[in-house]
């Protein structure tokens, strides 16, 4: 038996790697092939050094590509392409200049596949881990209406507005939950490390103590004596229900809870809403057929119930109906998107309105995102306040007792 070590996309899309036995490369292909893995790469680890080297050929803890990258690619390689620069000699000079050891090797890769014949849009396709179904699509647009580097220009822009976008709610969700992990923290230790000194001094005294008092210490003496067990559940309960969301029950059921959460459920679906209408805008600029850009916004909408509402829609639109009517019967989107888009079918400026349709949105997340942060600050401080001052005030109040006693 031979030991084997693999990088393999599962049927979600993820990469994955690892080792497996088996008696011969081809066993252990066939044994990877039956758990429905793509395999990238394998190859054969025999002993110590060779593992060692066979994982990091497999680049196991490569950096990642950010969507920073990708944008300044896409813009670089558009100005190369409008300017007349051969597509190959453009990706290596770009391969030059890019520090990101793992996308020079991604460009690199590109560059043979199309050095080899091979159409840019296909060899992109070749490359999931960087090149999204949506990037590949409008590049293969591209491709077959000559305007290759308008189409990477309004990607740039695509990309730009997403991480824009995508900033903004990272902004939203940052400050609360750094609060409270603070807050957390500051009243772990307290129960943990103060409320024990306290209790030893009110022992001393021998007097009853107050029933808030009380309380306090035994959630200290509890929280002392199972905090793995404390902090343990809750992050199992974490792990099992990300393992559960990575299922496709677990993934409706929670995008369905999330986009009827108070406050954070109108953002988004605010956002779901503007990401779908720029992605479909570009697509259908770019000369991508309805149907195939329907099922990429599908895919890329983020949430597994507006994917459902797209899908049903673009049969819809096989079987003969516009756009704007299956979007409207499936409730996810507010009448205002189905009308604008209506419009724009019957006026032939669908793009267009797609587009004024994702820059209404883009303002209503930032209203939205100010709302919730000028909201949920006074919220989180005022929960602080209450927590730490209700733990003073119960260590305190067995001392005003004493001082009581100690004056008669």
């Amino acid at each position: 038996m031979a030991e084997f070590v693999y990088r393999v996309r599962t049927s979600q899309g993820t990469i994955s790697q690892g080792t497996i036995e088996a008696d011969g490369q081809r066993k252990a292909v066939e044994q990877l092939r039956a758990r429905r893995l793509i395999i990238l790469e394998i190859n054969e680890a025999k002993k110590g050094i060779a593992l060692a080297e066979s994982i990091k050929r497999l680049e196991l803890f490569k950096k990642k590509v950010k969507s920073k990258d990708l944008v300044l690619f896409s813009r670089q390689l558009s100005t190369m392409v409008s300017s007349g620069v051969p597509i190959v000699q453009g990706l290596t000079i770009l391969g030059e200049q890019i520090e990101n050891v793992s996308f020079q090797k991604v460009i690199g890769k590109l560059r043979e596949d199309i050095e080899a014949g091979v159409p840019i849009a296909e060899a992109m396709k070749r490359q999931p881990e960087v090149f999204t179904e949506l990037y590949s699509s409008m590049i293969q647009a591209g491709e077959v209406g000559g305007i290759l580097d308008t189409v990477l220009d309004r990607l740039s822009a695509y990309l730009e507005a997403t991480e824009k976008l995508r900033g903004k709610v990272k902004g939203a969700m940052t400050y609360p939950v750094v609060v409270s992990l603070i807050a957390a923290g500051v009243t772990i230790f307290l129960l943990t490390a103060v409320i024990p000194t306290f209790k030893t001094i009110f022992e001393g005294f021998g007097a009853d103590l107050p029933l808030p008092t009380k309380i306090l210490i035994d959630l200290s003496d509890l929280l002392k004596k199972y905090i793995f067990l404390i902090i343990g559940i809750p992050v199992g309960i974490f792990i099992g229900l990300k393992q559960w969301y990575k299922t496709e029950k677990g993934k409706i059921f929670f995008d369905s809870k999330f986009l009827k959460l108070p406050m954070f459920g109108m953002l988004l679906r605010k956002v779901a809403i503007a990401r779908c209408s720029r992605t479909l805008g570009t697509l259908v600029k770019s000369g991508v057929p309805i149907l195939q850009a329907m099922d990429t916004v599908a895919k890329t909408s983020g949430n597994k119930v507006i994917e459902q509402a797209l899908l049903q829609a673009k049969e819809s639109i096989r079987e003969g109906e516009k756009i704007a009517e299956p979007l409207k019967r499936s409730g996810v989107f507010p009448p205002m998107v189905t009308q604008m888009i209506a419009i724009g079918e019957e006026s032939g400026n669908l793009d267009t309105m797609l587009t004024k349709i994702a820059e209404f949105y883009d303002q209503e997340v930032d209203v939205t995102v100010e709302a919730l942060t000028s909201l949920i600050e006074p919220l989180v401080m005022c929960m602080m306040a209450i927590v730490i001052g209700a733990i003073v005030i119960a260590m305190f109040m067995p001392m005003l007792q004493i001082s009581q006693l100690v004056s008669k």
